[in-house]
């Protein structure tokens, strides 16, 4: 143990928030120094060899846009590893970003998961980060993750509710004593949203668009309840008929009938919870209402559209994107004390 605490004072210890949109990694006493889109992209030479050409950020803006030998592929799918090779190279990648040091002294990490991975998910993707270069690799559940980010009190014998929104899972958790009470992982987010949004404007205006330029229409223009100015926005495609080059003027009407089904799907999940919500922990969470975290929770109105649906107060945390990156924080400073969240 005084070992262990040694090596931890002279490494630089990491939480990592693995996401299907973006990865969040923060270092021990330096808060949050990596916030990029979890994209990879790889080119593959005369040989047959695939390199990585580039991650983050500098990947994402490929997507769509590449030449037949280079691919820029999101390995997280749907919230679990989809391409265990290119996550494992992700991973080592922000793990050598953030780290910067290249001593024998490698960082014990903390990863969040959503509540839904199977073992087999689970055991993958602890071999990434340790084959990425981790000393040791804790798990931890992105509601619990969520809710410690979003100052909830989640060692109170309270109970909390806690919704994350992310891009490949939306995570549900009530968090009483240090634990998970009830969690619902369902895998309605933000890239399904955006995959609705690709389909309307393929039925209604026979228009041709990319997710990336719906995640674009989401942000810009997106609504979960009608707004008193409507927004509008230019959006550029191929007409499916003429195979020409065109551009349409999409409203925030239009965004919201768009998204009306995977947000409906959020709301129901979110009541099958309040459901089987223990009597005593009902009171609390009437009383101290829902918390949004994560991206999803950035979407106009969606706090008022879940209140009015569940007839409870809904709150949005102070900087969303960030509550589980923060949530891993402080679980590594108090690493001794959350052990018992990790699901070794």
């Amino acid at each position: 143990m005084i070992f262990d605490q040694v090596v931890g004072f002279f490494s630089s210890d990491m939480g990592i928030d693995l996401g299907t949109a973006n990865t969040l990694v923060l270092v021990k006493g330096k808060g949050i120094i990596i916030n990029e889109p979890s994209v990879v992209a790889i080119q593959t030479d005369k040989s047959g060899k695939q390199v990585i050409l580039a991650v983050g950020t500098d990947a994402k803006n490929m997507l769509g846009k590449t030449p037949g030998n280079i691919v820029a592929i999101r390995p997280m799918r749907d919230g679990v590893i989809a391409d265990f090779d290119i996550t494992e190279k992700m991973i080592r990648y922000f793990i050598e970003k953030a780290h910067k040091r290249k001593s024998f002294l490698r960082p014990r990490i903390i990863i969040c998961v959503p509540y839904g991975l199977t073992q087999v998910e689970r055991k993958a993707v602890r071999e990434s980060a340790l084959s990425a270069g981790a000393r040791e690799v804790f798990l931890i559940e992105e509601p619990m993750a969520a809710a410690i980010g979003a100052d909830l009190p989640v060692r109170e014998p309270e109970g909390s509710l806690v919704v994350d929104i992310g891009g490949g899972t939306t995570e549900i958790g009530v968090v009483s004593l240090g634990g998970l009470v009830i969690s619902k992982s369902i895998r309605t987010a933000g890239d399904k949203i955006d995959a609705s949004i690709v389909d309307y404007v393929k039925k209604k205006y026979n228009l041709l668009i990319g997710e990336r330029t719906a995640e674009e229409i989401k942000i810009e223009i997106g609504s979960a309840i009608p707004i008193e100015e409507p927004l509008v926005s230019i959006v550029k495609g191929r007409d499916q008929v003429s195979g020409l080059l065109s551009r349409i003027e999409l409203s925030s009407e239009d965004v919201r009938d768009a998204m009306k089904e995977p947000l409906k799907e959020v709301a129901d999940a979110l009541k099958d919870v309040l459901e089987v919500m223990p009597p005593d922990l009902a009171g609390d969470i009437v009383e101290n209402g829902i918390v949004l975290t994560g991206g999803g929770a950035l979407i106009r109105g969606l706090d008022k559209y879940l209140s009015d649906i569940v007839k409870l107060p809904v709150f949005i945390a102070d900087e969303p994107l960030l509550a589980v990156a923060k949530g891993t924080g402080r679980a590594l400073d108090e690493i001794e004390l959350l052990q018992h969240l990790a699901n070794e």
